[in-house]
């Protein structure tokens, strides 16, 4: 049974707080420095098993100074070839990137390998001066398959991908920003405050418009403007709609 609205349930690798409009999940597995096992795996899918029934903004977070230092290796490296193509990772991230409402990742310390992954999954990264983002699979003798490969591509183009995954470079929190890996940096202190406000944004607005707007802005060039238009024309029956845009008029005239 979840714990009630603002309460925290405390399960195996996660810390999980909801709230009406919005869950917050902590990685919480400090002794490995969030590392991201099966179990994680199980426990995320859980989160967005709920989160589609009932849309809400999620929030990922980890632990003791640390977003995820990736995959855990002991179980990863008694992983076969039949392992590989279950895409472990794989299909958990893109649930992650596929959930209705918007995912913002709170990001402190290393986010490596499929810590990194995970949050090149979400669609807003914050993060903090201490920030290390990169994909060091190939030192390791594998690739990074869990979203790395073409997400990192759209993210900070192909030359740059191309020296992270191939060459190991890691990036800091300036170069992060700089090429818009991540929008914002704040203190640690911060971080979580941070992400609590940009969420507090995306909820004061429609979420049938923002659930709209997000799985409308991935859709291949071909489908618009048709599928916009389609979403609109639903949009512009919605008594949301007219409250809203009812209000705005009201405010102007005063």
């Amino acid at each position: 049974m979840p714990a009630p609205l603002g309460e925290t349930e405390t399960l195996q690798t996660i810390l999980v707080t909801r709230l009406a409009d919005r869950v917050v999940v902590e990685l919480s597995r400090p002794e490995v420095r969030n590392a991201i096992n099966q179990a994680m795996v199980d426990e995320l899918h859980g989160v967005c098993a709920e989160l589609e029934v009932v849309p809400r903004i999620l929030i990922l977070i980890g632990s003791e100074g640390v977003f995820a230092s990736g995959a855990d290796i002991s179980e990863l490296r008694e992983r076969t070839a039949a392992d590989a193509l279950k895409g472990i990772n794989t299909h958990l991230f893109i649930r992650i990137a596929d959930l209705p409402m918007p995912v913002i990742a709170a990001i402190d310390g290393y986010a490596l390998g499929g810590g990194a992954e995970l949050a090149y999954a979400a669609d807003f990264r914050i993060g903090t001066p201490r920030v290390k983002v990169g994909n060091p699979e190939t030192g390791l003798g594998i690739i990074a398959p869990a979203g790395a490969l073409w997400r990192l591509r759209e993210l900070v183009g192909e030359p740059l991908a191309k020296e992270i995954l191939l060459a190991g470079r890691v990036l800091g929190a300036d170069e992060a920003v700089a090429v818009h890996l991540i929008t914002r940096v704040v203190e640690p202190t911060e971080l979580l405050a941070a992400a609590h406000a940009l969420a507090d944004e995306i909820a004061s607005r429609d979420p049938q418009a923002t659930r709209l707007t997000k799985s409308i802005v991935r859709v291949p060039r071909g489908d618009h403007p048709r599928v916009d238009l389609e979403a609109q024309a639903v949009l512009f029956e919605s008594p949301e709609k007219r409250r809203r845009m009812t209000e705005f008029l009201g405010r102007r005239t005063k």
